[in-house]
């Protein structure tokens, strides 16, 4: 795994305990700072590390590793990649999982999709978790693609709601909370735009953003200068605890998958207004407000229409749920890849008439 993307990372830490639970030797292979991130270790799985992208050393340990393996499993396109290069020449079944849309604009764009392409050839069989990713592999070239929608560990919030909303400073007004890193694309130029609407409403709400990236200081600026009402968290260990505690979540990016935070807003029934973009419409149903991407007028007048109708807030509340029982639970993500792996892995029988 690379370990670009926080829900494939999630969901190749439950895949590895699940996986050792049923008998099976798993070696994770990932970035050195991801193994304690994701405590891998307690999941029972040998954990190798191995260079970031870029670094040419990178193929060769993953060649040295998988040397003895009888089924590789590579999470994302850079992993995919690097992967195929290691196991060439190898007759190794490669599962390759893709959790999210690679940004491919420009002469950038050309070289993404000639390793999309390059990825969905070389492997046995591609996992997509939505069914965009899934055709997106088909029409890469991929000879075996199938929808695998992951599932993540729900959120366990442990401490009081009392105590969050004061560290945040949203004891007596709303909160609002955003979850992703910034970066292009994750909406939140849109949202602070938003932002400056929710100026005039009594009280004010706050806008909590967790997550860091390259966009923080051009953010910060903004909302420094512009006098908005927006927190940039940075980096949190404790998102299950602040969605618990918030009125309203927002996922306001130009594409998703299947979103954590989606995930974790639903099953906490904390209403969610969401762009209409990529597998977020197929995993949320109708448990959620959409807006359209990048339209700030949108976003801001859905919002002010929750926070002040009670009572959508609590049908979306009771729909988040209802909607999150519908997904496949981790036991049956980890025996939906343990039946592909066995499938790959069973000894060809000879044809009798």
């Amino acid at each position: 795994m690379g370990g670009g993307n926080a829900g494939g990372s999630a969901h190749v830490r439950s895949l590895a305990g699940g996986l050792v639970a049923r008998g099976v030797g798993v070696t994770v292979c990932a970035p050195a700072p991801l193994e304690l991130e994701y405590d891998f270790p307690g999941t029972g799985a040998r954990f190798v590390p191995v260079p970031r992208r870029g670094d040419p050393a990178t193929v060769g340990s993953l060649r040295a590793v998988c040397a003895e393996a009888d089924v590789v499993h590579a999470h994302g396109l850079d992993a995919a990649v690097r992967t195929a290069l290691a196991i060439s020449g190898r007759r190794l079944p490669l599962v390759v999982t893709l959790h999210t849309r690679p940004r491919a604009v420009g002469a950038r764009g050309r070289v993404t999709r000639m390793l999309e392409r390059r990825a969905a050839r070389a492997a046995t069989v591609v996992l997509g978790t939505s069914s965009e990713l899934v055709d997106r592999a088909r029409s890469r070239g991929a000879r075996d693609a199938r929808l695998a929608p992951v599932a993540v560990p729900p959120p366990r919030p442990d401490r009081p709601e009392s105590k969050v909303r004061a560290e945040l400073g949203a004891v007596d007004r709303p909160l609002l909370t955003a979850v992703g890193r910034l970066e292009r694309g994750r909406g939140h130029g849109t949202l602070l735009d938003a932002s400056h609407r929710w100026l005039g409403l009594d009280p004010v709400p706050l806008v909590a953003v967790a997550g860091e990236g390259r966009e923080r200081a051009r953010l910060q600026r903004r909302i420094d200068g512009e006098g908005l009402p927006v927190r940039l968290l940075g980096r949190r260990d404790d998102i299950g605890e602040l969605l618990a505690v918030s009125d309203l979540a927002l996922l306001p990016s130009s594409w998703e998958a299947r979103s954590v935070l989606a995930q974790e807003a639903l099953r906490l029934g904390v209403p969610l207004v969401a762009t209409r973009v990529g597998g977020t419409p197929e995993l949320v149903g109708a448990a959620a407000e959409f807006v359209p991407y990048g339209d700030a007028v949108a976003l801001a007048a859905a919002v002010s229409r929750l926070l002040a109708d009670p009572d959508r807030r609590r049908r979306l509340s009771a729909a988040g749920p209802a909607q999150a029982a519908t997904w496949p639970t981790e036991d049956e993500t980890v025996a939906q890849i343990l039946s592909v792996y066995d499938e790959l892995t069973r000894p060809s029988r000879p044809f009798t008439a």
